[in-house]
């Protein structure tokens, strides 16, 4: 217990899934936590939730690709809690469509979201945690879609493989500033959370369906089953604790060997 006490934590799309896993274990380990997202109910529901075990913890509304918004938001953190030391910027949204098939709508809108919000969180978050004067981390959320190709994901890819560069680049800014902030990217493979729900898979007569993530992960993770909201939220606690101070630019994958290769060996398939 107490891994990062006396730290304030931002993360956003925490009103649900990896993000509110993110907000409670930080809160639970001692930090003081602003948890942001569009959905303003299980937003306020988990805040309300880490205040009833005892934590420390505010919900503001809050679409991180909008920057008028930022300043306000981080303002109001500094205002809270004294101070910002760790940002999690993990809001994010998937498309599943061939990129033939996918509109510029569609691709501007989760590029606003994946790539424009965590561009937004680290200009806006970053000169807080410098203004705190202690140093901090900064955790990007990627994907394993950001490590390699996935049909039908062409345009979510993109957006993550741009945030896993984005994080070397922005760590290495910072490192050269001597600022004490350090920035790195996390991965996570098949995790199961409602965002399956939102992404529909498109069936043989034309209906859709929501995705079944256990039914993904029993085919295509070496561990056999899907990873939960809580594995992921361990290892950012990792990454904003100090027990990883010596890493920046660095890709923590959390995805039960996926990108690992395959289970089996040439022998079984002769």
């Amino acid at each position: 217990m107490g891994q990062v006490e006396g730290k304030v934590a931002l993360v956003t799309g925490g009103a649900s899934g990896i993000g509110a896993a993110c907000a409670e274990t930080l809160a639970r380990e001692g930090a003081k936590v602003v948890l942001t997202d569009v959905d303003g109910a299980r937003g306020e529901a988990v805040a309300e939730r880490i205040r009833a075990a005892g934590g420390e913890a505010r919900f503001l509304h809050q679409d991180v690709a909008d920057e008028d918004r930022w300043p306000a938001v981080v303002a109001e953190t500094e205002r809270l809690f004294g101070g910002l030391h760790i940002l999690v910027a993990n809001a994010g949204i998937a498309i599943i469509r061939p990129v033939f098939e996918m509109t510029l709508a569609d691709w501007r809108r989760q590029t606003a979201v994946n790539l424009d919000g965590v561009f937004l969180s680290v200009k806006h978050g970053v000169p807080a945690i410098r203004r705190a004067g202690r140093g901090g981390s900064v955790i990007l959320m990627s994907s394993v879609a950001g490590l390699r190709g996935s049909a039908g994901l062409a345009g979510y890819s993109a957006t993550k493989g741009a945030v896993r560069l984005f994080a070397k680049s922005v760590a290495l800014e910072c490192a050269g500033a001597r600022d004490g902030v350090r920035v790195n990217s996390v991965h996570p493979g098949i995790i199961e959370t409602a965002i399956w729900e939102k992404m529909p898979a498109g069936l043989p007569d034309g209906r859709t369906a929501p995705i079944d993530a256990r039914a993904v992960a029993a085919q295509g993770v070496p561990l056999g089953e899907a990873g939960q909201a809580s594995d992921i939220a361990d290892a950012v606690l990792f990454l904003a604790s100090d027990a990883s101070r010596h890493m920046t630019g660095s890709e923590v994958v959390v995805d039960g060997g996926m990108t690992a290769g395959r289970v089996g060996s040439l022998a079984a398939a002769r």
